[in-house]
């Protein structure tokens, strides 16, 4: 009997997933009614975008898992009606897009690259970069996408620092936790990477004061979620020089408006939530295989833990 999944997103995300998903369920051997609307009581898997809208999920009564199109959940997980298993996104391509854009402007501002770019002004400034081994790189949030990042700026040569809220163990990093842990992480970050998921306990983690834990001219690089930082208090930091520069990819809202400050600021380098996308194929090919576990009755991949929230 085919599996019953209903894809659940924008009608765009249908024209760029049917094929890919088609092809990687019969790759995986699964038979399968793929469709964009069904009844509800016969639906087997949801593929699931949080901007689908789709808000009640308790007609879906013989459905086996919600496969997160998306790698965060926080926009789901705190649904009251969601009592199935949910499985996050993590994809190569996903995290491979995060590595790289964390790893460019990372290097960016270790180099002083903007200097040069935007500085063509016939004045020879010979300001030589350290080396990686003596500019300190802190991520806060060692999730999946934190710790590919983290791992590919240590073999970079960077002296990495990782915060979360759980201990963890990541070779040529040094992992702390809790609140003592945080300070210490953001006293020793000439460079802050922010990759944290967007829970109770992290909204505004970046406030003016832990952001004055900070070294003085630090830059914060942001691909996580826009909410972690207190935008007023960092728009007086960068105009204190507390913070030196900030990249943010991400922010409470988007698209950013024009009239927002962050815009035209000259210590602000804003990017459009380009940090890292998932891609059809890869993606496709994480959902064709946790729909084959469930149907084999074997453990899903990547299921949120919903006493932490993510």
């Amino acid at each position: 009997m085919p599996a019953n999944i209903l894809f659940a997103a924008r009608p765009e995300k249908w024209e760029t997933y049917k094929t890919p998903l088609r092809t990687a369920l019969s790759e995986v051997g699964v038979e399968a009614t793929l469709a964009t609307d069904m009844p509800a009581h016969e639906v087997d898997y949801i593929v699931y975008a949080p901007n689908s809208g789709i808000e009640d999920f308790a007609p879906f009564t013989r459905a086996k898992a919600v496969l997160n199109l998306w790698a965060g959940v926080e926009d789901v997980v705190r649904n009251p009606t969601l009592h199935l298993p949910l499985a996050r996104m993590v994809d190569h391509g996903l995290t491979q897009g995060m590595v790289e854009w964390v790893t460019g402007h990372v290097l960016r501002h270790h180099l002083g690259m903007d200097a040069h770019i935007l500085g063509q002004d016939g004045i020879w400034r010979k300001d030589i970069p350290p080396l990686a081994q003596d500019r300190r790189v802190t991520m806060l949030g060692l999730g999946a996408l934190g710790q590919a990042c983290a791992s590919a700026l240590g073999r970079l040569g960077f002296a990495m620092t990782g915060w979360s809220r759980s201990q963890k163990e990541i070779d040529g990093v040094t992992c702390l936790s809790g609140d003592q842990g945080l300070r210490a992480a953001l006293q020793a970050a000439d460079i802050l990477v922010l990759l944290l998921p967007l829970t109770g306990d992290t909204e505004n983690l970046l406030n003016s004061e832990t952001l004055a834990y900070l070294p003085h001219g630090a830059v914060i690089v942001n691909p996580g979620r826009g909410p972690l930082i207190d935008d007023d208090a960092l728009l007086t930091a960068l105009e204190s020089g507390e913070v030196g520069h900030a990249t943010l990819d991400v922010f409470r809202q988007e698209p950013l408006p024009p009239e927002h400050p962050y815009w035209a600021h000259p210590r602000v380098t804003v990017t459009p939530h380009i940090a890292s996308e998932t891609r059809p194929r890869s993606a496709s090919q994480v959902i064709a295989e946790n729909i084959r576990r469930g149907e084999a009755g074997e453990p899903f991949l990547h299921l949120v833990d919903r006493d932490l929230g993510y």
